[in-house]
């Protein structure tokens, strides 16, 4: 009897692992293929083979070799409102999307959201932001094609970042919040592959050598509130430090992280080098991916 029951219990616990791998653990393995020197700090997004990275005050324009195809050092032309910042950005349908904010020592304002021509990398709209939303700062944003939903998520570290708002892609009219279970901290870009969300979380000590990482969302069916799981521990990064955007290039089966190195970090802003840096240092890290099961 006793063999019986060590068997089942081994059994019921090599179950329960499998199924980590799906619901309740990472959707994909991730095998770290090459690292690119960039331009931009924030965000990067992938379209037919080209490449988008958004610096806190530019926008980059790279071909499927990492060439500078195109940059725009001035991206705030057309604004009313006073803005400094580009978040984690997006493309769809050779559209860039961007949050953009007023943004210092922690504190953001004066958010908008604006759809850039994706080979100028010029504004072609801005639009006015809904502020009864409970939104108060925006560190990315994501386009949804297959609901045409548009996310933003927030960096701040209080309840209001504990959520996922919604936008109507082809409208822009409010569609809600999701509420993010458990909610992850310091939330540094968001991106949309296959039905799932994903958000990248600054949430690891880099003065003591600990990694961020990267959480899947799993909606309801009615969207208000999503499932959170680990999906990925970047240890495998050159140096830690800061990490930011995500996109997913579904044509390759590759992921792409943004990650900076160098710089101390202090109330979101670059404030002073560690010992042997004497810049700050953007890679994209590429991954293939593949099943988890």
């Amino acid at each position: 009897m006793r063999k019986i029951t060590i068997v089942l219990v081994s059994l019921m616990a090599m179950l329960a692992l499998a199924g980590c791998a799906g619901a309740n653990g990472p959707g994909f393995k991730y095998e770290r293929a090459d690292v690119f020197p960039v331009n931009g700090r924030q965000g990067i997004c992938v379209e037919n083979d080209t490449y988008w990275v958004s610096g806190s005050k530019t926008l980059t324009k790279y071909d499927k070799n990492w060439n500078v195809i195109a940059e725009n050092k001035n991206p705030f032309e057309g604004y009313t409102l006073e803005v400094n910042h580009i978040a984690d950005i997006d493309v769809y349908h050779n559209e860039l999307y961007l949050g953009v904010e007023y943004f210092m020592d922690g504190q953001g304002k004066n958010i908008q959201v604006a759809i850039y021509d994706a080979d100028t990398l010029k504004p072609k709209m801005i639009f006015p932001f809904q502020n009864d939303t409970g939104q108060k700062e925006c560190s990315g944003i994501a386009v949804d094609p297959d609901s045409r939903t548009v996310y933003m998520c927030s960096w701040i570290d209080d309840e209001s970042s504990g959520y996922l708002y919604m936008y109507d892609l082809d409208k822009g009219d409010d569609k809600g919040k999701m509420k993010m279970d458990p909610a992850p901290k310091w939330i540094q870009g968001v991106a949309y592959h296959d039905g799932k969300l994903y958000v990248t979380a600054d949430d690891g000590d880099a003065d003591k050598n600990e990694p961020d990482h990267m959480y899947r969302i799993d909606p309801s069916a009615d969207k208000t509130t999503g499932q959170v799981v680990l999906e990925k521990t970047f240890d495998d990064v050159i140096r830690q430090g800061e990490i930011e955007g995500l996109s997913f290039d579904g044509k390759h089966n590759r992921f792409l992280l943004l990650y900076n190195r160098g710089a101390k970090i202090i109330a979101g802003m670059p404030k002073g080098f560690y010992d042997g840096y004497h810049d700050e240092i953007h890679e994209i890290f590429m991954y293939n991916m593949t099943k988890a099961n």
